[in-house]
């Protein structure tokens, strides 16, 4: 991966492949510590860490495993008093835009800021009244801090009940306007908005309808769901299209598993289409009886050592002579696998033949030598 000191990726332009979506919509500029969410920056990868905020190292220590996964932004809960009491040495060694998480107290929210976090993300449907609401957007003013405004459907405040039976979509985005009225009312328009749902038709919706009325970026994602392969497919499905169609400034993939695979899923997602350099690309074939080497390990094996790789290598790990030697041929190094022997191709030209038994520590070199280093 290509990456800065600070552990953040750097995007690459290739010049071999073009987004494959329209164009993004135009969104103001909304700044998140040193990441720039909206204004035509890259789409920033969140993902959430899943550990008791109070307990500050092993919050640390999961914001450092996302951050070299290649996150650009963390949000931490901050739902009791020994989270606050922990966020100031967090926001102090993290060195990265931390969010804080902020639901029923909006005392939190007062607290975070203090603590020196760079963005609130609150919910209108259970932060308390719109008082209260005006007291943390006047802080957050004060600290030059923006909120998101994080509207659910699961937690949708009462008011917008009855227009939810008839219309799911069209509450989430009313909620959300609404608080962002509430917002401008105090002069405050450093904002992002979040429209979720469990139902990825839903989400589609409602952030196609508020990006023809608004141009507060947009945080995507499906809320809840689900486990890591069910819930990275509803992900990509649903922002997939959002993406494709130019909506949506910043995301999380948000699953029932290690944070790591949230951002891992979303910079593979964003890499297909053409939106994020993120990691070398791995083309395996899917098993079959023609195979004659265990293609799902050595592809399993492969993607792990060519983490270190620049994003726009590739590395194609064939297993049969049908689709090996064209793909492995349009490969930075490939393998195509015979019945006694494998091809190995550099940059498109056939290298050497190898024994299958070789075949293991030779990528091993091949990717080592992708990386500079000595073999």
């Amino acid at each position: 991966m290509a990456m800065t000191d600070d552990a953040t990726f750097i995007p690459k332009d290739t010049g071999e492949r073009q987004p494959t979506c329209r164009p993004r919509r135009p969104t103001r500029a909304v700044q998140v510590g040193r990441v720039q969410i909206g204004g035509q920056a890259p789409v920033a990868v969140q993902s959430m860490t899943c550990t008791r905020t109070g307990d500050a190292e092993a919050t640390l220590q999961q914001i450092r495993e996302l951050a070299s996964a290649g996150a650009d932004i963390v949000r931490v809960t901050v739902n009791d008093d020994a989270a606050a009491a922990a966020l100031p040495r967090i926001v102090r060694e993290a060195n990265m835009p931390l969010v804080a998480d902020i639901h029923y107290d909006h005392k939190m929210a007062l607290a975070a800021l203090h603590a020196g976090i760079t963005k609130l993300r609150i919910n209108p449907g259970n932060i308390g009244g719109r008082d209260k609401v005006r007291e943390v957007a006047l802080a957050a003013a004060d600290r030059g801090v923006p909120i998101r405004v994080g509207v659910n459907r699961g937690s949708l405040h009462k008011r917008y009940r009855e227009l939810r039976q008839i219309d799911p979509a069209g509450a989430l985005v009313q909620s959300a306007l609404d608080e962002l009225e509430v917002l401008a009312a105090v002069g405050f328009f450093d904002v992002v908005v979040s429209l979720k749902s469990s139902e990825p038709h839903e989400v589609i919706e409602a952030c196609r309808r508020f990006s023809r009325v608004s141009d507060v970026p947009q945080h995507l994602g499906v809320t809840e769901a689900g486990t890591l392969q069910a819930g990275t497919a509803r992900s990509t499905a649903t922002l997939g299209v959002l993406l494709s169609e130019g909506i949506g400034d910043t995301l999380r993939i948000s699953l029932a598993a290690d944070p790591v695979e949230e951002v891992k899923a979303a910079f593979h997602m964003l890499q297909a289409l053409g939106l994020r350099a993120g990691y070398a690309r791995v083309v395996a074939c899917p098993t079959c009886g023609r195979v004659e080497v265990d293609v799902m390990r050595l592809a399993a094996m492969v993607e792990e050592l060519a983490k270190e790789l620049p994003p726009d290598k590739v590395i194609s790990v064939m297993g049969c002579i049908v689709n090996g030697p064209g793909e492995a041929k349009s490969a930075d190094l490939g393998i195509a696998a015979g019945k006694s022997k494998v091809a190995i191709y550099r940059q498109g030209e056939l290298h050497r033949n190898i024994d299958k038994d070789d075949l293991e520590q030779v990528l091993r070199d091949e990717i080592a030598r992708l990386r500079g280093l000595p073999q």
